[in-house]
């Protein structure tokens, strides 16, 4: 799942799809024990997911709803300001 779609989610679809990724894994985790050739780029692909959806969540929590599009320009002012003290 793309980041944009995750951060369109409002907080209650996100836990949902947090649980729904969650229950997928653990349903590959055992498909791999029978079977290890099979679902090894669909195993990589809902960690992934699972953590962007922790990390939207967590911005979420902090209040950092625009990470994404002013993130690396806080976070330069912030360097650049820290250099200057």
């Amino acid at each position: 799942m793309e980041l944009n779609k995750i951060r369109s989610l409002s907080d209650d679809e996100l836990a949902a799809q947090e649980k729904t990724s969650a229950e997928q894994l653990f349903r590959i985790r055992f498909q791999m024990a029978m079977d290890p050739s099979s679902g090894a780029k669909k195993l990589r692909e809902l960690r992934k997911d699972i953590a962007r959806i922790k990390t939207v969540a967590r911005e979420r929590s902090l209040g950092i709803r625009g990470a994404s599009k002013d993130g690396a320009t806080a976070t330069t002012s912030a360097k650049a300001k820290k250099g200057a003290r």
